[in-house]
């Protein structure tokens, strides 16, 4: 199941981030993650484990919780 797709997307767009850039973060992390793999889970094709919500959530520097609570995600985008 993939419930945080799209908040992993406004997050790491909200970072001003790529792709590219938000995979380069979870590489250093130690989880090896493509770009194509990061499309694939924030459009839901491709389902998420607990242990990569975990990845996410360090890697954007957010709380886990933040990555399926869209509420907060409109909140951060209108101040």
């Amino acid at each position: 199941m993939n419930t945080i797709g799209y908040n992993v997307r406004e997050l790491r767009i909200l970072n001003g981030w790529t792709q590219e850039q938000l995979v380069a973060k979870c590489n250093l992390l130690e989880w090896s993650i493509s770009r194509g793999t990061l499309a694939k889970i924030e459009s839901k094709k491709r389902k998420v484990s607990d242990y990569e919500v975990l990845f996410f959530a360090k890697a954007l520097n957010t709380e886990i919780n933040n990555l399926y609570d869209l509420t907060l995600l409109i909140s951060m985008q209108n101040p």
